[in-house]
């Protein structure tokens, strides 16, 4: 009898690294962006490097009720890179949005006008605008999509176009991340 609880004991403490390792948020998003922690990489993350990054968002979800995880992809790479130890003053992160994901940096009230509920990621723009991540939207989408500057999360920027934008933070050392 002593046997199998003595295996038991084994396989449990076997499987405590497995079931401890958890995904977590912060320390720069705190209700958003959740990564996994990985311990000692092949790869070593420089943290001296700045870390200058531009996501090309244009799709999203057709559930007008359900985050776009494109857009919670910056917040996953602030995140993940001050978990390990780079600091936020070398992050410098912006989002073009443009396309489909016009509708997402919508305010409640604007969203809720066209959609019948308030913007799920309302929240999340803000954390980004607060954590000094650049959201740009493309002006040309602005007008195709109808989503004028009026209707859009304050501290959202318009730019001419997507690819202008782009082309800029290029040329500024932004590496381009598309989604």
């Amino acid at each position: 009898m002593n046997h199998h609880y003595f295996s038991l004991f084994l396989l449990i403490l076997f499987s405590l690294p497995c079931i401890s390792q958890e995904k977590k948020a912060g320390p720069i998003i705190e209700k958003y962006g959740e990564v996994w922690t990985i311990e000692n990489p092949d790869f070593k993350t420089d943290t001296s490097q700045e870390f200058k990054v531009v996501f090309d968002v244009m799709d999203s979800p057709s559930s007008h009720d359900e985050i776009n995880k494109k857009l919670e992809t910056a917040a996953r790479f602030l995140n993940m890179h001050a978990q390990s130890g780079v600091p936020k003053s070398q992050l410098k992160v912006a989002l073009i949005v443009h396309n489909q994901a016009s509708k997402d940096i919508a305010h409640d009230e604007a969203y809720r006008k066209r959609f019948g509920v308030s913007n799920p990621n309302s929240g999340l723009i803000k954390a980004l605008l607060g954590a000094d991540v650049e959201i740009i939207y493309c002006g040309q989408s602005s007008f195709s999509r109808d989503f004028p500057k009026e209707d859009l999360i304050p501290g959202v920027k318009m730019a001419l176009s997507a690819m202008t934008a782009s082309i800029q933070l290029q040329n500024e050392g932004y590496r381009l991340i598309k989604l």
